[in-house]
């Protein structure tokens, strides 16, 4: 079904109002809701029933590069802080035994459509070094050779030159995401990640050069002594940069959970109206030049695969964000990935101690995960509409799950009661329709159908929406 996507409207104090915490949604149910009782037996019985599917689905595989030179104190990610080089080596010897062990468990037809790299700094290892994951990999799985086949790599451009990005293209990556999060001095001395804008220049370049297909950027709004001033700079010369896709994420200030932000003075941080006056300005100076909104702060520019994508009402989400592969199995290979493989989740051990140990073992390093039921299948599609299309077919929807949907979201309708009140969504007897005054609040209607988040306990863990 084809999505007439709405330009957002950014109303300050409408989204004031709802800027509350909640998930992002890369999967459903989500990542809190994982427990240790789904294990290696588990995935091991996921794996053998995906291949047994009339049609089983191809691979996409995620490789979690978990080391970085020195810390970015805004960051939230899972990283080893070292510029110890060997321990990049301990980890390729655990890594390649999670491949041997894993990899012979899916069918050998099954393809490769789809490969990311994630870290911490994926390029943290060398060319040598990446030369010779690439080449386990794949021994052991199979390559896709198509032309749609997507493979990427998150850079950080203070680690990487020209000659770095030119050699991932000869070992086949196609796509290249580069953190950028703000160029104003200030804040880059705030947060502890200096980085030129000719080093940016630099490695987008020569991507370009290397003939991939696409060039991301990352920002960040929120961070401490932003201004709009500033941060308007910064968005100039990211669009003179020119790249396919840019994120803008809001900062999460969570340094009870992340160690690192509490290097952050919070009285830096920009007030709650300067920060949505930040996204503001993001959204309308991308917009300006050219960037369709995709949603949950992703841009694309008009003719990227992710513009139509959405207007062909074909674009997915996974645990990479908004994704045209997404009906892909998903392989978490790493310390702390996360894999997707039929109806369940699994997530590797979150620390290189159990990782290592795991696979000292014999035994593939899955320390917790969950298998779906009917009910959480029924609401991952609907959320995946949702975030994706802005639009869902009541109708059709529970034709294909054999219910009323009025009935079986009847409390869930009590929810959307003031988001319909308030011009979020329109409804009538077929279509639910996020309007241009939600399309920046896809996270608030997406709560509305989460059967997870019942009390306040259980979104005190999320970042908040805006």
């Amino acid at each position: 079904m084809a999505s007439p996507v709405s330009i957002p409207e950014f109303d300050p104090a409408l989204i004031a109002r709802y800027d509350v915490a909640g998930p992002r949604y890369t999967s459903y149910p989500t990542a809190p809701q994982f427990t240790a009782d789904f294990d290696e037996t588990a995935l091991r019985e996921a794996i053998r029933a995906s291949n047994e599917e009339p049609i089983p689905r191809p691979l996409s595989l995620y490789v979690h590069v978990p080391f970085c030179m020195s810390p970015c104190f805004y960051c939230g990610c899972n990283r080893v802080i070292t510029r110890d080089v060997g321990q990049a080596d301990r980890y390729l010897e655990r890594l390649y035994r999670e491949i041997e062990l894993i990899a012979p468990l899916f069918d050998r037809d099954r393809p490769v459509r789809q490969l990311h790299f994630g870290g911490g700094t994926p390029n943290f290892l060398d060319a040598p070094r990446m030369r010779e994951l690439m080449e386990s990999l794949a021994r052991h799985f199979s390559f896709s050779h198509e032309t749609d086949r997507e493979y990427g790599i998150e850079i950080d451009p203070r680690f990487a030159d020209g000659d770095y990005v030119r050699g991932l293209g000869e070992l086949g990556f196609n796509r290249i995401s580069v953190g950028i999060q703000d160029f104003d001095p200030a804040v880059q001395q705030a947060v502890n990640r200096i980085q030129s804008f000719e080093q940016t220049r630099e490695v987008i370049e020569a991507a370009r050069v290397a003939h991939f297909r696409s060039a991301s950027v990352d920002l960040i709004y929120g961070l401490p002594l932003q201004t709009i001033d500033g941060f308007s700079r910064t968005l100039d010369q990211v669009v003179a940069l020119g790249p396919d896709r840019v994120a803008v994420y809001g900062y999460a200030h969570l340094p009870e959970m992340f160690k690192a932000q509490r290097q952050i003075d919070a009285a830096e941080l920009p007030d709650a109206a300067t920060r949505l006056a930040l996204f503001g300005c993001a959204l309308e100076k991308l917009s300006a030049a050219g960037y369709v909104y995709i949603g949950m702060d992703h841009f694309a520019r008009f003719d990227d695969e992710l513009a139509r994508a959405q207007r062909a009402g074909t674009l997915q989400r996974n645990f990479q964000g908004y994704s045209t592969h997404g009906d892909c199995d998903i392989v978490g290979l790493g310390v702390s990935a996360i894999g997707r493989v039929g109806d369940s989740y699994s997530q590797n051990a979150r620390d290189l101690i159990g990782y290592y140990a795991a696979l000292d073992a014999g035994r593939l390093p899955v320390a917790r995960g969950l298998q779906l039921d009917e009910d959480d299948l029924i609401r991952r599609e609907l959320i995946g509409e949702l975030m994706c299309h802005g639009m869902l077919d009541k109708l059709a929807f529970g034709a294909r799950h054999r219910l009323l949907f009025d009935e079986y979201f009847l409390r869930e309708r009590q929810h959307l009661a003031p988001l319909l009140a308030d011009g979020l969504l329109e409804e009538d007897a077929r279509m639910l329709r996020v309007t241009s005054r939600g399309r920046l609040l896809l996270r608030i209607i997406a709560m509305c159908f989460d059967a997870y988040l019942d009390d306040a306990a259980q979104t005190s863990r999320y970042s908040r929406v805006m």
